[in-house]
Order: structure tokens, then C-alpha cells, then sequence
């Protein structure tokens, strides 16, 4: 082509042509970013002067100006000057044109133009990125230099924007890193952050590189069209286009954009939208890609963020949930004293020995100990030593290596693995047997131990509280329960007195047990009738608070009237007579078989039909135990 003729450098978009630029003959045209280039390449990948096109001895010349980044024809770089020819591709950062010696020469993309949007063509759509796939390799021949350099800066990006993105700890982070990145990574003027609730968008952010630069929005039937489709779409007002092109638009309309959905599932919870004013950038189908790429990488950490969010508020939940179970209800001097003493123990590691009957509230008194000592975010461990098999307690405690018995398929940590930096609560110390007392002792005194099968030392920092309801001295006397650990053990003692020794506390205790069950149970009750109150009152409960709880509960499920009145609180026949003194049971004749008989049934329910440990308090062997069960025909 003879350079006596003018030629043009038109901008090339992935749906047709842009903006064109008019080369007279005998001119050197300078392109780079700065301002007082002849053609101003709005592209931080281009050098502030990158390249030349002059004409030379009939010819149109492309040169590099020393650019950081290179200047490439036909996707290839140039080492020195080269000369143009038509449609040759030109390519300057993200930037690239055609050179062409008439308009006709140019090539033509058909657009989807929505008829309810004047003027707005979408150029494309997308819903999987090349980076959803394997990415070619870098000295793959296939791909164009031009693309290896894009990839290779994208992953890059997509690299520190999903570090940036799993660091953010709130929605208002994360929106500001990928918006910040959103205008990092392409020429568009604004990025926005949209929110989508029941098919309707809302503003949640955006960020501007134009100082004080007014939100523009989308059109509405684009943002709903990515809601519906679930896919991005690249698009421009053409009409805009056409009217800038011929001088009657202004410089600050929106020509292109960019609108992607943020996933969770298959629904879109947000929108990432991000638009070009400046008439002389364009976005383009490689953008598109990594915006698409972006709203994936932000719909993963979105939804981390929302989860932490309802984990955290669930926890929250649930400790107020326990602190409210585990509060010591009453007013009397007795229970005045055990606060009193929590508050003085729980601040220390010392090991804390609970005795009480059953049903008194040790294990309350233990998890209050838990929650007002420095361990309370650690876990809260409970054992009932006698519900366990003594082949089977060493096992629970300390955990056992895969083999180490039969039915150990895999390994397993005790209850002292996963109580650390926490609490463990062992209730009926007193049945834990001969071995595992040498275990507990050990791990008392701060030396490790291993599993059951085992011989990798453990160590754990573990507080240990532990209850009985038994006498231990009788137990260290009769050989049943060892010195040194029960020495160990009472380093600090709390007595938690039976029910009948705080009477005071019996209606305080009834009323907290009524309102918790009328929520449970939507029942519209008013409260207890005098007759109750003193009925409750004058009752001795052996079963102590448990006992208690159980009876407000039924009162609660059959009461009939406004008020619980006196027969509405059913008392066991443990109940003593008015006077409160305890008589003998009147002789019933009986033979010694029938007593025996009682006597092993009830052993066994007090072990939950555990009958090594019945046949140990019965002092005969596991086999009597057995022929006497089946001669007995006594059933579970």
C-alpha cells in the first residue's frame, strides 16, 4: 500500500470494530499512555510512549519504542521496524487494532441487540472460563503469545485476589478487595457489587478510578437477563457508540460493560458489574473471562463468610443455651456457699472433688466451675465411670491404638485427648477400676501416657473434676479404690447438700422448672397454689433435684386447671409421713429366696444391667450371677 494515501488504525473488539483513528501521510503517530501521545491508550499495561506508526518510502511503519511490555503483529513480537499491511493485527497491552486501508476492509460481528433495551447489543455471554479448565501450557504453540501473556497475568491476579479473598473476615472486605481488583485487572472505569434478593438487585459498593464519579446503573432487563441465565455478558450501547463516533455523545456516557452473577448453588446471590465512560477504552471478551473467573473465586469465599457468620452466631446460641442450663438456681445459704466457693476455684488448675447423693446437681456445679475458669472456650468433657464395662473405661479414657483388642478397627482418642486445654468431668469416680486409677494418677501428676496398644507418649493439659456419691474412705479401706489417688483427688472438696437440707430453695427451683417447661410446652399456666407450694415443700426428696424436675414436668404435662394445686404434684411412695421422721417399713414375711431375688433385680438396675460390675457388689462370680438370673427368670 502506497503511504501517499491516509490508513487507519481501528480499534479491534471481540464483537467487531471500535473506535478508528486516521493516519495522513507524512505524519508520525505516537502511541502510549501519556497525554500528549497522539493516540492515549488508557491501559496500565502500555508503556507512557510504547510505539510509532509513520509512513517511510511508500510504507506504513510500525516501531517499539523500548515498551516494557512489547509490541506484538499478528500475536508475534517485533524486534525492530516492521512494515504494515492490511488487516494486520497490532497489540499493545490489552489493547489491539486493526490497520486497515479503507473501512471496508474490516470485518463485521452480528450482536444480540434485546428488544426491550434500545440501543444495548450483547456481544457475548459466558458461563465457564477458560479457567475453569486446564489451562494450556506456556510453551504450548497453539496458543498465541498474545494469550500466554494474558493467562499468565491473570492466574496471577486470580492468585492474589483468592489470598486477599480468603483473608477477608467481613462481606465489606471481601466486596472492597474485589472491587479493587475488579479495576486492577481490566480498563473499566467503575466496579460495582450488587446484591440479589427474590430476583431484585440492590447496591451494595462500588469503587471509581474518576473522582467523584456518580453510580451509573445498568439496565435493568441485563441485570435480570445474568439473574435469570446465570451466565455473564458482555455488552455496549450502540447507539452511544455511534453518536460519540460522530461527535454528539458525551465522553462521560457508558459505551460498554460487563455484568456477572456470584453463585451459591444454582441461585445468584449477587452481581459483579463493572463499566467503561471513557471513549477511547473498551471491554472485551478477555475481560469478561477473568470477571467471570472473579465472581466464581468471590461466590466461594462469599459463602465461607456467610457460614462463619451462622457458625459463629449458632455458638453464641448455644453457650448462652448451656450457661442457662448450668445455672445454679436457688437463694439459700447453702448454695450461696457453693457459688462462693466456684468463684474462689474456678480460676485455678487445682483438681476439684464434688461429692453429693445422686441427683443433687454435681455435674451443674461442674460445668459452672468450667465456665468461669480461663479454659471455658475449651471443650467440656463428661464420663460416667460407672456406665462403662471395666474392659471398656480404659478404652474411653485414654483412647486405643487400631488392634489393640478385638473390635479396635481404627484408632481412637480418649476422653482426655479431647478434652485438652479444657475440662473432663468424671462422674462416679469411685467405680473406675484398679488400672485405669494407676492411669489417672499418672496423668494427675503431669506425666504422659499412651493408648490401650500403644507406646507413643501423651501429654494433655487437662483440669480435672470429679464427683462421687459414695464414700471414698470406705472404698480406700476396703482396697477398692486407691490412697494415693484419693489423696490426690481432695485437693479441693465441694459438698453439694441433698434437697431436704435447702428447703428454701424448693420453690425457687419449682418456678424455674415451671416457666422452662410452659416454653417447651406452649401450656398457658399460672403458677403453683399454696397447697402445692407447702405439699413441695414438706417432701423430703430422695431423688434431690432430679426428682424434683421430673415432677414439675409431669404437673406440667397433666395439670388441668389455671393453677398446679397439691394433687397435681404426684410424689413416689418414698414419701415420708407428716411429721417427716422416718418409721420402719412394716414386716412383711418372706422367704429368703424372694429376697434374694429383689435384691440381685435391683442390683442390676442400679448398674443399668452392667453385670460384671452387679456381680462385684453382689460378691459372687459372673457366672453365679447368670444361673441365678435365668432360675429367677429375672428380666430387663
Amino acid at each position: 500500500m502506497s503511504s501517499d494515501r491516509k490508513a487507519f488504525l481501528v480499534v479491534r473488539r471481540d464483537d467487531g470494530a471500535g473506535n478508528v483513528f486516521v493516519l495522513h501521510p507524512g505524519k508520525r503517530y505516537v502511541l502510549g499512555r501519556a497525554n500528549t501521545n497522539d493516540i492515549v491508550l488508557n491501559d496500565d499495561l502500555c508503556s507512557r510512549q510504547h510505539a510509532e506508526v509513520a509512513s517511510s518510502d511508500g510504507k506504513w511503519i510500525l516501531r517499539d519504542l523500548g515498551s516494557l511490555n512489547g509490541t506484538r503483529v499478528n500475536d508475534e513480537l517485533i524486534q525492530g521496524p516492521v512494515e504494515l499491511h492490511p488487516l494486520d493485527e497490532i497489540g499493545l497491552g490489552r489493547c489491539r487494532f486493526w490497520f486497515v486501508e479503507s473501512l471496508d476492509q474490516l470485518p463485521h460481528a452480528p450482536a444480540e441487540t434485546s428488544p426491550r433495551s434500545s440501543g444495548i447489543a450483547i456481544r457475548k455471554r459466558l458461563g465457564q472460563t477458560r479457567y475453569d479448565f486446564q489451562v494450556p501450557a506456556a510453551d504450548d504453540d497453539s496458543v498465541g503469545a498474545a494469550v500466554r501473556n494474558r493467562i499468565s497475568q491473570d492466574l496471577s491476579l486470580l492468585y492474589r485476589l483468592a489470598l486477599n479473598m480468603g483473608s477477608a473476615s467481613t462481606n465489606e472486605q471481601l466486596i472492597q478487595v474485589v472491587l479493587s481488583g475488579l479495576l486492577e485487572a481490566t480498563p473499566a472505569d467503575t466496579a460495582a457489587v450488587l446484591e440479589v434478593q427474590d430476583g431484585e438487585s440492590r447496591l451494595l459498593a462500588y469503587q471509581s478510578r474518576l473522582s467523584h464519579e456518580q453510580y451509573r446503573e445498568a439496565p435493568e432487563t441485563m441485570l435480570r437477563d445474568v439473574i435469570a441465565s446465570g451466565e455473564g455478558i458482555l455488552a455496549e450501547d450502540s447507539q452511544r457508540l455511534r453518536h460519540h463516533r460522530r461527535g454528539n455523545g458525551s465522553s462521560t456516557e457508558v459505551s460498554s460493560f460487563i455484568c456477572a452473577p456470584v453463585k451459591s448453588g444454582q441461585a445468584v446471590t449477587a452481581l459483579l458489574y463493572l463499566y467503561c465512560t471513557d471513549p477511547f477504552k473498551s471491554l472485551g471478551s478477555e475481560d469478561l473471562e477473568l470477571v467471570v473467573a472473579i465472581s466464581k473465586t468471590m461466590a466461594v469465599a462469599w459463602q465461607s463468610l456467610r457460614r462463619q457468620a451462622f457458625l459463629l452466631e449458632e455458638n453464641q446460641r448455644l453457650k448462652a443455651q448451656v450457661a442457662a442450663e448450668v445455672q445454679l438456681v436457688g437463694q439459700s445459704p447453702a448454695l450461696e456457699e457453693i457459688k462462693n466457693q466456684i468463684a474462689q476455684v474456678a480460676p485455678t488448675n487445682a483438681t476439684v472433688l464434688i461429692r453429693g447423693e445422686s441427683g443433687v446437681g454435681k455435674e451443674l456445679v461442674a460445668r459452672a466451675i468450667h465456665l468461669a475458669s480461663p479454659r471455658r472456650d475449651g471443650p467440656f468433657v463428661c464420663l460416667n465411670c460407672a456406665a462403662l464395662a471395666e474392659s471398656l473405661l480404659e478404652s474411653e479414657l485414654f483412647g486405643h491404638e487400631k488392634g489393640a483388642f478385638t473390635g479396635a478397627t481404627q484408632r481412637k482418642i480418649g476422653k482426655f485427648e479431647a478434652a485438652h486445654n479444657g475440662t473432663i468431668f468424671l462422674d462416679e469416680i469411685g467405680e473406675m477400676n484398679p488400672s485405669a486409677q494407676a492411669k489417672l494418677l499418672r496423668v494427675l501428676e503431669g506425666h504422659p501416657y499412651e493408648r490401650v496398644g500403644g507406646s507413643e507418649p501423651i501429654r494433655v493439659n487437662v483440669r480435672v473434676v470429679a464427683a462421687t456419691n459414695r464414700p471414698l474412705e470406705e472404698a480406700v479401706n476396703a482396697g477398692q479404690f486407691r490412697r494415693d489417688l484419693y489423696f490426690r483427688l481432695q485437693v479441693i472438696e465441694i459438698r453439694v447438700p441433698p434437697l431436704r437440707e435447702r428447703r428454701s430453695d424448693i420453690p425457687v427451683l419449682a418456678e424455674f422448672f415451671l416457666r422452662r417447661f410452659l416454653e417447651e410446652t406452649g401450656r398457658r399456666l399460672k403458677g403453683f397454689t399454696q397447697a402445692a407450694l407447702e405439699k413441695m415443700t414438706h417432701y423430703d426428696w430422695p431423688g434431690n433435684v432430679r426428682e424434683l424436675r421430673n415432677v414439675i414436668e409431669r404437673a406440667v404435662a397433666l395439670g388441668k386447671g389455671p393453677m398446679l394445686d397439691a394433687p397435681d404434684i404426684w410424689l413416689s411412695g418414698l414419701e415420708l409421713t407428716g411429721a417427716r421422721e422416718a418409721v420402719s417399713p412394716a414386716y412383711v414375711p418372706r422367704s429368703l429366696e424372694e429376697v434374694e431375688k429383689e435384691h440381685i433385680a435391683a442390683t442390676l438396675r442400679h448398674t443399668d444391667w452392667n453385670k460384671s460390675q452387679a456381680a462385684a457388689i453382689l460378691g459372687i462370680e459372673r457366672s453365679t450371677l447368670d444361673r441365678k438370673i435365668k432360675a429367677y427368670d429375672i428380666q430387663r
